[in-house]
């Protein structure tokens, strides 16, 4: 699987009696046999606010290198994908729950997370060959 790209945010209302105010969305791309394919993951806006407990990112961005800055929102979808591989034949994910939210950073390799954020970032690529690469291994 190809990585092509990651990106998330808030989303505004378009209507005064909706509620996309409280709202981020985290999108990744790619491509899957030959397939482009994109993930949307919606999530209560809240979250963004408890990342620290369950990620070592203290602060937004979470990851700079050069001009290119990384915000947490844009690293969502892209770790929901790698927890659960099986996500890349859905379109949508809707998280409204912290504890659920918080499951899918549980075990991930965060040392690893910005190889593939910055390759998708610059060369608009990163080949995913295994997504166990990229969480933790209990021994």
């Amino acid at each position: 699987m190809f990585i092509t790209d990651c990106i998330g945010y808030e989303l505004e209302k378009e209507k005064s009696n909706t509620s996309e105010d409280f709202f981020n969305r985290s999108e990744v791309t790619f491509i899957d046999q030959s397939e482009e394919k994109t993930l949307h993951v919606l999530y209560v806006r809240y979250f963004d606010e408890f990342f620290q407990e369950f990620t070592p990112y203290q602060q937004n961005p979470i990851l700079t290198k050069g001009d290119i800055q990384v915000t947490f929102k844009d690293i969502v979808a892209l770790v929901c994908l790698i927890k659960n591989p099986g996500l890349r034949n859905r379109k949508r994910l809707y998280i409204n729950s912290k504890q659920e939210f918080a499951s899918y950073f549980q075990d991930i390799e965060f040392d690893k997370i910005p190889e593939i954020v910055f390759s998708v970032k610059q060369n608009n690529k990163f080949a995913l060959h295994s997504p166990l690469d990229y969480i933790k291994q209990t021994r």
